[in-house]
């Protein structure tokens, strides 16, 4: 069965999304960054090998991701966090180029071993000099993620990119090794290879809301922010199969993993698939519509506990929508070749 004959599923979505009104400002502010970091093709990059061209940029339509999963961030929240995606994806891509195609594992660990020195948990630490577009833009947005305001960010924040990079190699010796992930193992692999684990800081940076201390550590939210995340990752290996296991040879890839895991056909795991992460958003759904209003009633959440609770949850809710609209609509994840079908335009349901 060739990708093409392979039937996507549309996956089931509650949130309606919307979009950050900022969305125009993001446009050419975002091209100039990349341009400066060297991520992006043009003059002011030098000799610097550039990951995208300008079409290739473009067609990722970061700025709508962005504007789509922050819908309520200040202009000044939803620069930081675009600047963040971009860096997330020019990682991403550069990874793929130049380890992945190449299949070189021990230049990956030392690209990776650098990395972790843009990545400190000390404010004020002196960061490496930069010799690549995925070092200069860490090293900036170290300089830019970590205000007073957000101090505690920093140690959280660096551990979650610091497994996202550490993932990367992981993901690559699978592949080296023919080695497909077992199903269990992959769901909690998946939320650091997506880097999902920064995801609660985008929420709580767009909506200005924290989970409160309370309960942040209670079995409930954790349930909750497990499936948040868990919803992310594995929804994009869906919308990514083609790019990840026909065009890049990823052995990482739920799809994949239940192929093999279940003895199935493709057709039949891309279905599987679907169905875990539509049980994934419905347990989200389920813990905070049904388990966490008990909890906060049995800690006495004050007013602005449970009004700064809500708030996170509204930014979590529409990140997800964000997100959904993202993997069925941008032009990152359609078919080579030709149009996108109708099965990935976008389609928000409300129940």
């Amino acid at each position: 069965m060739t990708v093409q004959d392979i039937e996507l599923p549309i996956l089931r979505m509650p949130y309606p999304v919307r979009v950050n009104p900022y969305l125009p400002a993001l446009r050419e502010e975002a091209e100039t960054w990349a341009r400066e970091m060297g991520m992006l093709a043009g003059d002011e990059a030098g000799s610097r090998r550039a990951i995208w061209s300008r079409s290739q940029f473009h067609a990722m339509a970061v700025d709508q991701l962005t504007a789509w999963t922050l819908p309520d961030a200040s202009l000044a929240g939803l620069r930081l966090n675009h600047r963040f995606n971009l860096w997330a994806l020019a990682w991403d891509d550069y990874f793929a180029s130049a380890f992945k195609q190449t299949g070189n594992l021990a230049a990956a660990q030392v690209f990776t071993a650098r990395l972790h020195g843009f990545l400190p948990q000390e404010p004020g630490a002196r960061l490496p000099e930069p010799v690549n577009a995925v070092e200069r833009g860490m090293a900036d947005l170290q300089q830019r993620l970590f205000p007073p305001r957000l101090a505690h960010w920093r140690q959280g924040l660096n551990r979650a990119l610091a497994r996202y990079i550490d993932a990367g190699v992981q993901e690559l010796a699978n592949s080296l090794a023919g080695r497909v992930p077992d199903l269990i193992e992959y769901a909690q692999f998946r939320r650091e290879s997506f880097a999902a684990y920064t995801a609660p800081y985008s929420v709580e940076l767009a909506t200005g809301a924290r989970i409160p201390e309370r309960i942040r550590h209670s079995r409930t939210v954790c349930a909750l922010l497990d499936a948040f995340m868990d919803y992310m990752g594995l929804a994009n290996d869906i919308a990514s199969y083609q790019r990840e296991v026909h065009d890049e040879y990823d052995v990482n890839n739920l799809v994949v993993v239940l192929e093999t895991s279940l003895d199935i056909t493709v057709q039949e795991a891309m279905h599987a698939a679907a169905d875990l992460v539509t049980a994934r958003l419905r347990h989200f759904e389920h813990l905070s519509q049904s388990e966490l209003p008990p909890l906060v009633r049995q800690v006495g959440l004050n007013h602005g506990e449970r009004i700064e609770l809500e708030a996170w949850l509204g930014g979590a809710r529409g990140f997800l929508s964000g997100l959904h609209a993202w993997y069925t609509g941008a032009p990152r994840y359609a078919p080579t070749g030709g149009p996108i079908p109708e099965q990935r335009t976008a389609r928000i349901t409300v129940p």
